[in-house]
């Protein structure tokens, strides 16, 4: 299925190269290699332990999923960015991204592509502190321009480092990715029921946090909501235990509820490994017994995801195929 692409036609990140050396104000400016930049080396939040409500039993601890492995999950969601330094003008880096995401759903034992994938290529640049010259230069490129300087900017102040400007850019990427994956999950949420496997958090948009067909998977750990000897329980987490269920609130975001689950055997290996949290709706009233039962249910279903491996991507001990499916689908439309 032909792929959503939004913005102006975009000639490709070596047509860009191009075309800019030829109208650029300083054409050695121009990069030769298309570097691909880590989105999770840059600007990312500092690792942090927070304190969560357990809503499940008072105390978080390590409790065995029950019932075996059953297949429910519909469809997966996934979303991938790309960013890469087209130039720096006047030692400002300007910022080539592309975004994607798709919902790949499942039948007759296949994943096919649900709905349209979204693809958006842009630039992204701090088109305040440029000069007209070079705001003329990107504007003859023909694709769309997103200034990362939008907002309050003190344009008296001394330019800052060059990373920042970088990581801001990348910081922008991020986002615009995190919105077009939303509104694949606030499309599925309209039209189907069936549970959709997110990878990711939910808390995002309200629409998807708070619908009954949607879970978050969340595969990295920069934020761990334990501290103390709640920490090591999630730690201590045995292949097929969950953590006790915990409460997630925002100032910005949808409060959901949340768990830690071991997808594989962690001996040899970081206490992370295999180490995924699970986000889905709140319920208006808490039934404790009933949260478990849901939670196990929901495990249950991720459970039986961890086959077949994920391989070869480094994340496999993660990331469950119907995700990786996600990734390889998106590579070959962008």
């Amino acid at each position: 299925m032909t792929a959503v692409s939004r913005g102006a036609t975009d000639p490709g990140f070596a047509g860009l190269q191009r075309h800019l050396r030829a109208v650029a104000p300083d054409a050695s400016a121009v990069g030769d290699g298309p570097a691909i930049l880590d989105p999770y080396s840059s600007a990312g939040d500092a690792p942090r332990l927070v304190s969560a409500t357990v809503v499940e039993g008072g105390v978080l601890r390590a409790r065995r999923v029950l019932g075996d492995p059953e297949v429910a999950f519909a469809a997966f969601l996934d979303g991938t960015q790309t960013s890469r330094v087209l130039a720096h003008a006047d030692g400002v880096p300007i910022l080539h991204g592309t975004v994607a995401a798709v919902v790949r759903i499942r039948r007759n034992r296949r994943l096919t592509t649900w709905g349209r994938p979204v693809v958006l290529r842009r630039l992204y640049a701090p088109l305040k502190v440029l000069t007209t010259a070079w705001h003329e230069a990107i504007a003859s490129l023909g694709v769309a321009v997103v200034d990362t300087t939008a907002g309050p900017f003190d344009l008296a102040a001394p330019l800052p480092h060059p990373f920042i400007l970088r990581d801001a850019a990348v910081h922008r990427v991020q986002q615009d990715r995190e919105a077009a994956e939303q509104e694949l999950a606030e499309s599925w949420c309209a039209h189907e029921k069936a549970p959709l496997f997110i990878d990711g958090g939910i808390s995002g948009s309200e629409r998807v946090a708070v619908s009954a067909c949607t879970v978050g998977v969340v595969k990295s750990h920069r934020t761990l909501y334990a501290e103390g000897e709640a920490l090591q329980t999630v730690l201590r987490l045995r292949p097929g235990e969950r953590s006790s269920v915990f409460r997630i609130t925002s100032p910005k975001r949808t409060t959901v509820a949340s768990w830690y689950l071991r997808l594989r055997d962690a001996a040899g290996h970081d206490p992370m490994w295999g180490l995924v949290r699970v986000e889905i709706a709140q319920p208006n009233r808490v039934d404790e017994p009933q949260l478990g039962k849901r939670a196990d249910e929901v495990s249950r279903w991720i459970l039986s995801e961890v086959t077949p491996l994920a391989l070869p991507d480094a994340r496999w001990d993660k990331m469950v195929y119907g995700i990786r499916d996600c990734e390889e689908f998106l590579r070959a439309v962008t």
